[in-house]
């Protein structure tokens, strides 16, 4: 073993030993031809740092460590706060297509809502480790625009190996993306309950803010909503952070304004160190903003870990009948007000796939199973080079709600960029049956259609179901990690179809409702108008969810019968297809698809949601204006309407009224089939003028200069 050996940094010094080298565990690779791409496995385990610069303003740092290699960062430490003699004892498993690139390892200290401040660097030669054995290594941190500063050292342990055959079962690199990073398994719940801000610091003209806050712990990020022209915003809002770390971990929070058009404003800064709370107890902390004004409210609390575990086939929790019977102890119908935010309990068995996409120019893949259940992730190994993977892991999770959708993805593993998506499939827990080994055909990434591949899975859920109907009354989870909407033509169309289709559905009750009252079919009037006459005289306030309860039940006996009347969204999937080809066609022919294209392909959506809207705010902007005095004539006319009303419902049961409503509606038809049907209230209301037509409306002062009696004496004179 190496000890004391030191790298001279980002100088492009040669590799240094203090000590002599003896060969007694394998050959040094400068005695051996380098390899060939793809053929070594670098095992580093990064130990601690010692005297690192300081970087904050309290003379410390919170440093973090990143490993790249060819450019292309493959390793991200966590971040130790407020330490410049930090101790990570992480481990990365790195694999290296050949050994003439070297290892270069950079510093940061870690600076929450701005740019990481650089603490220094220094590079690792590959090709100076002797293979199969472990070496410690002590790395010199320096910085090339200022060589002769002393910025600490990192010290690490590492071991290089040839990578033989096509699957290993490797710990997961933490190269892939900040999605995959989340997968380690947590250690318990930090629940943060977001109460209020107190005396915050004006940040706009008119001397408030539009406040919202952020939270960091990790890589979970969480921000809250923003509340408008206030300096003591009540939040009142809940969320949890998983806790990886045995010894707590520090959650960093910012307040910022939020600014329209521009960048936001910061408010201040603040921070709870987790270490220093007690677990399974609610602690109230009102937090100073540091660099601002005013106070933060927050309650914390933390809790132990839920059941969340990656296993062996061969290590099955429902198998072992002592464990399947505790399981089922604790979620029966006797501990219904035990731990209310433990719903049930999943078991993911995640066994192979079967003729995935070809993602490498090799034809082949490496794939590796991401398995998510709202925000809890876990991953299998990657298998290399095969397109049928077996992976037979066994997943467990904790259930908080049993709406949540399961979400199982597969990626094809890229040493030199993040991952690439192979497909993926979404499995609501209600639908799932319960120890069935099912092949699920993969999707995209939309879930909109196939795509290639199959993967078997066997799951099973136990849950207590008066639990899961509480939680369904309570807000849903959110999810730290949500795409982010970009704007689409077929996307806006999509969604403007999906509501004019609601609409709809009402209007074409309206024009059934309104064709019994005409008669089109004397049957169907007849039978209307008995139904109407005996429902208003025995009318009580039950009966609203009675007929509720009764539409419900006869679809069920309807799908139980195999009379399923629900027929598939044809129009929405087409929609959903088009989108993908439109995606598709994108990625494809982004150059020759114009900005000035895409405006007139969403011309027509456009206009119709103008339309929609102007109707929307003239409605509401014509029952305003007739409380507003704007047209005197209408609101005195409603002033007498509204007198006659009331004298009518005060005399009048309401019974009667409605009975008296109906058959005049009924009947009209009847009396005067020539007449042209109308609603009195909307013809009153389209008499009084919006907002928009009284501006129009208004008539303009003339100015003075040309009045016709100046321009006449200004002629004569």
């Amino acid at each position: 073993m190496l000890d004391s050996c030191k790298l001279k940094s980002a100088c492009n010094l040669p590799f240094i030993c203090n000590k002599k080298i003896i060969n007694t565990a394998g050959t040094s690779n400068a005695e051996v031809p380098l390899a060939d791409p793809g053929m070594y496995q670098l095992d580093i385990t990064l130990r601690r740092g010692q005297s690192l610069a300081a970087r904050d303003r309290g003379g410390t740092s919170d440093p973090y460590v990143k490993f790249k290699i060819g450019g292309k960062e493959v390793f991200r430490s966590k971040i130790i706060h407020k330490n410049l003699n930090p101790v990570w004892e992480e481990k990365a498993c790195i694999l290296v297509d050949h050994l003439r690139e070297p290892l270069y390892i950079k510093v940061f200290d870690y600076d929450f809502g701005l740019q990481d401040d650089f603490m220094g660097s220094a590079f690792l030669d590959l090709t100076q480790l002797e293979l199969n054995r472990p070496t410690d290594v002590t790395l010199t941190l320096k910085d090339p625009h200022y060589p002769d500063h002393d910025l600490g050292i990192i010290l690490l342990s590492v071991i290089l190996t040839p990578k033989e055959g096509e699957s290993r079962d490797v710990t997961q690199s933490l190269r892939l993306s900040d999605l995959h990073r989340k997968s380690h398994l947590w250690r318990g719940i930090v629940s943060i309950t977001l109460i209020e801000g107190r005396d915050l610091k004006a940040m706009d003209s008119n001397g408030l803010s539009d406040p919202y806050v952020k939270f960091r712990l990790g890589h979970q990020k969480y921000k809250s909503k923003i509340m408008p022209k206030t300096l003591n915003p009540q939040w009142r809002e809940q969320f949890d952070f998983h806790l990886y770390e045995e010894r707590g971990g520090v959650i960093d929070i910012t307040a910022w304004d939020k600014d329209a058009g521009k960048r936001d404003d910061f408010i201040g800064r603040c921070q709870v160190d987790l270490s220093a709370l007690s677990r399974e107890q609610t602690h109230k902390l009102e937090l100073q903003l540091e660099e601002g004004e005013g106070h933060l409210v927050l309650l914390v609390t933390l809790t132990a870990s839920a059941t969340v575990s990656i296993s062996d086939l061969s290590v099955n929790s429902l198998e072992d009948q002592k464990e399947r019977e505790e399981i089922l102890k604790r979620y029966s119908p006797l501990r219904i007000f035990h731990n209310l935010k433990d719903v049930g309990f999943l078991q993911v068995k995640v066994i192979r796939a079967e003729g995935l996409m070809a993602a490498d120019v090799t034809g082949k893949s490496d794939p590796f199973c991401v398995v998510e259940l709202n925000n809890d992730r876990l991953l299998t190994h990657t298998v290399y080079k095969n397109l049928n993977p077996e992976w037979n892991k066994v997943f467990t999770f904790n259930i908080k709600d049993i709406h949540s959708v399961l979400e199982v993805t597969v990626y094809d593993e890229d040493r030199d960029r993040s991952a690439d998506f192979l497909g993926k499939v979404a499995i609501p827990l209600l639908s799932i049956q319960n120890g069935e080994q099912k092949a699920y055909v993969l999707k995209n990434k939309q879930l909109t259609g196939p795509t290639k591949g199959v993967i078997y899975l066997e799951i099973d859920v136990i849950f207590n179901a008066v639990k899961a109907s509480l939680r369904t009354l309570i807000p849903k989870e959110q999810k730290y990690i949500e795409e982010e909407n970009r704007l689409s033509k077929q996307l806006l169309l999509r969604n403007f179809i999906r509501m004019k289709r609601c609409v709809m559905v009402l209007v074409n009750a309206a024009y059934y409702v309104n064709s019994c009252f005409d008669w089109d079919s004397p049957p169907r009037s007849l039978a209307a108008f008995v139904l109407f006459l005996f429902v208003v005289w025995n009318f009580e306030l039950y009966m609203i969810p009675l007929v509720l309860l009764l539409l419900l039940t006869w679809n069920y006996f309807l799908i139980i019968s195999g009379k399923d009347n629900r027929q598939r969204d044809t129009v929405v999937e087409d929609m959903l297809e088009d989108e993908e080809e439109e995606d598709d066609k994108d990625d494809k022919d982004s150059e020759k698809k114009g900005f000035i294209n895409k405006i007139y392909a969403i011309q027509e959506v456009c206009v119709s949601v103008q339309n929609i809207l102007d109707e929307v705010a003239s409605f509401g902007e014509r029952i305003k204006n007739t409380f507003n005095w704007t047209v005197p004539f209408l609101s005195w006319l409603a002033i007498v309407a509204l007198c006659v009303f009331t004298a009518i419902l005060y005399c009048i049961p309401l019974r009667y009224i409605v009975l008296v409503w109906g058959i005049n509606k009924f009947t009209k038809k009847l009396r005067s089939p020539y007449a042209i049907d109308n609603n009195e209230l909307l013809d009153f209301l389209s008499r009084v003028p919006s907002d928009v037509q009284v501006v129009q409306y208004q008539e303009l002062k003339p100015d003075p200069s040309h009045s016709p009696y100046k321009r006449k004496k200004n002629n004569l004179g």
